[in-house]
């Protein structure tokens, strides 16, 4: 009789992945059994320090006992019914929504990628109904909005672009804080300016408080939607409960996209807007089927309800963690700086990132690399000092080996 490893458990599940899923992603040659906390196993029982919380979704850790609780209550009663009819949770959270964000009304989508395309479709629809020539977005280089065809179309990377052009017209982009282009672009036939307070997949970068203020003025002066990206960066994850309100509690955004952690790994996505650009969703104009479901909407509102909380967390370790990064600055010399805020930082290196991430997974660190040379750190809101300073050991070992030899 055959003995079954653990390791031949992870060979059979790579390759029935690799024979039966479209391989659509780059994945490392890890298989997850189980999570608890900050950590991630593999089938061997190995342990993994997870700073990248599933791209940012994983906000309270695995395994949360509060979240379970209330996923098995939901459950129990109500996972799932068509939005024909009413439920008591949808209507809850996008109240708890509005309070947050000073807007008015919230459409409940599965992913950040729908919320993004509900977001441009409204966009759409609020300039058409001005004018068949208000139709131009415009949107920032090196930003990335998702993988549909709307999001790909509002994202400035041509890496994404281009292999399936042509894509939707009427979209220019413009450099990343460059203000004096923002003003050029900006005219009588543009329908919503659209940007992330800070670039997630651009390199963690933060957007200027004297870009986005000229951002609001001209959304106001020529009728046009200000759409505040906040999939990645919001929802507490810098210690806000959205990245734009760093520029004043008085910066409100006319449609603000969300989705990530808001229910702590049930796939949810959100577009919160002011009543003119919810006006021009009427019925029949937009939908889902799956979104705002019973069962996500009541972790969501669990989420909500401990995001207070969390934040304050979030700008305690994530002050901590900076700190600790700045002591890998001073011990290497290709480590550059920080970028980020709370617990979405990046560390810049003046060398390529991806060889790092293999080393660090190879001693228990998760994390991953974005344009190129930008280590990212998403970990979950519930990390302790211990976390930070496990990670900040491993990143010292890894980046002590050095830079990746050409061969």
């Amino acid at each position: 009789m055959a003995v079954v490893t653990e390791t031949s458990i992870t060979q059979s599940i790579i390759a029935r992945d690799k024979n039966f899923v479209v391989q659509n992603y780059g994945r490392y040659p890890l298989a997850i059994s189980h999570g608890e906390g900050a950590y991630l196993y593999d089938f061997d029982g190995r342990q993994y320090l997870d700073f990248m919380s599933g791209i940012g979704v994983m906000a309270l850790g695995h395994a949360h006992p509060r979240i379970l609780k209330i996923i098995a209550e939901q459950a129990s009663t109500l996972i799932h019914c068509s939005n024909l009819y009413y439920h008591p949770n949808q209507g809850a959270l996008a109240e708890k929504l509005a309070k947050i964000s000073g807007l008015n009304r919230t459409f409940f989508c599965n992913s950040g990628a729908e919320a993004v395309e509900a977001a441009l479709k409204i966009a759409k629809g609020y300039g058409r109904a001005i004018s068949e020539s208000k139709y131009e977005i415009i949107a920032l280089q090196d930003s990335f909005a998702g993988r549909t065809l709307g999001a790909i179309s509002l994202t400035g990377q041509p890496k994404y672009r281009e292999p399936f052009e042509p894509l939707i017209p009427g979209i220019k982009f413009i450099g990343i804080n460059d203000t004096a282009a923002l003003q050029d672009a900006v005219n009588e036939n543009t329908a919503a300016i659209f940007f992330e307070p800070i670039l997630g997949e651009g390199g963690i970068v933060e957007i200027s408080a004297e870009f986005a203020a000229i951002a609001r003025q001209l959304a106001r002066q020529f009728d046009a939607l200000l759409v505040c990206d906040e999939i990645q960066c919001g929802l507490g994850r810098t210690g806000k409960a959205f990245s734009h309100q760093f520029w004043g509690e008085e910066y409100i955004p006319d449609v603000i996209t969300v989705a990530k952690p808001l229910a702590a790994g049930l796939p949810i996505g959100a577009v919160i807007c002011n009543e003119k650009a919810a006006a021009v969703l009427g019925p029949g104009m937009h939908g889902s089927t799956f979104g705002g479901g019973a069962l996500t909407c009541r972790v969501a509102l669990e989420f909500i309800e401990m995001l207070p909380d969390l934040m304050s967390r979030v700008r305690e370790i994530g002050a901590y963690f900076e700190a600790r990064l700045q002591e890998l600055i001073a011990r290497h010399e290709f480590v550059k700086k920080t970028r980020g805020k709370g617990l979405m930082l990046g560390l810049e290196l003046s060398v390529p990132g991806a060889v790092f991430i293999n080393r660090a997974q190879e001693q228990g660190l998760l994390l991953n690399c974005t344009a190129g040379n930008i280590l990212r750190f998403l970990p979950p809101y519930t990390i302790e000092h211990v976390h930070v300073d496990e990670a900040i050991g491993i990143l010292d070992d890894v980046l002590s080996q050095g830079p990746e030899q050409p061969t």
